[in-house]
């Protein structure tokens, strides 16, 4: 698991210059050296054009920014395509996000697939969280409405902590479902310690901006917040909302 995540890392750190190189290397390079006195010791991960004239996309892990190509000025949050009212910034922050967490791969995450599944969801949670056990008391309902739902473990408290070591806990049972269930009940479980994915999930929970738990995450890299009640993320998921 452990390689598979520096494997992940790599893709989100490791310089990766996109084939659609900048027109000027002198670009580059004011770019490169204007963030790295903003961002010391941090690799970019790629260095796009944009659709804006005189500025670039860069990627620093799986954070977006935007910068001017003399590296003066730089952009952080939506860019808006006024003929279209679409947020281009945020449908590249999704790719990202979604290739990081389907790169941990499903053998990794603790998963309740729907027999007729439609759609599949990414959930980072807590074992404590007390919307993560509403959600999680509503499995039943999203696996008939279609829905899979995939866990990754997101201690709030962080590695090392009493919901740490339950959600490793959870994951070092030979049932990881049960035991997710049982967990999540209140009813407190052997503590065991194994090779697991956890503090893994919870650096890349952190990496592509998941502040609280539950965190949804669509099959489009979408990210949503909180609790959403089965039934009502059915018929936005089969609306295409």
């Amino acid at each position: 698991m452990k390689k598979q995540f520096s494997r992940i890392c790599l893709l989100l750190l490791a310089v990766s210059l996109s084939g659609h190189s900048l027109a000027e290397s002198g670009s580059r390079e004011a770019i490169t050296k204007s963030l790295s006195s903003v961002f010391p010791g941090t690799t970019l991960t790629e260095i796009n054009p944009s659709p804006m004239d005189g500025v670039s996309e860069v990627l620093i892990g799986p954070r977006l920014f935007y910068i001017t190509n003399d590296g003066k000025y730089l952009l952080q949050g939506s860019l808006i395509e006024i003929a279209t009212r679409k947020d281009i910034g945020e449908e590249r922050r999704n790719g990202i996000r979604m290739e990081a967490v389907n790169g941990l791969g499903e053998e990794n995450m603790i998963v309740f697939p729907a027999r007729d599944s439609r759609h599949t969801i990414t959930v980072f949670t807590d074992i404590d969280c007390g919307y993560c056990r509403k959600l999680h008391n509503e499995i039943d309902q999203f696996n008939a409405n279609g829905i899979t739902v995939r866990y990754l473990a997101f201690p709030r408290s962080g590695i090392g902590s009493p919901s740490y070591d339950k959600a490793v806990s959870v994951w070092c049972e030979k049932d990881r479902q049960a035991a997710i269930t049982r967990a999540k009940s209140g009813e407190t479980l052997p503590k065991a310690d194994c090779e697991n994915p956890v503090s893994e999930e919870y650096q890349l929970g952190q990496l592509i901006g998941v502040s609280g738990t539950p965190a949804i995450v669509l099959e489009d890299g979408t990210l949503l917040p909180g609790y959403i009640p089965a039934e009502k993320l059915a018929k936005a998921l089969d609306s295409g909302v």
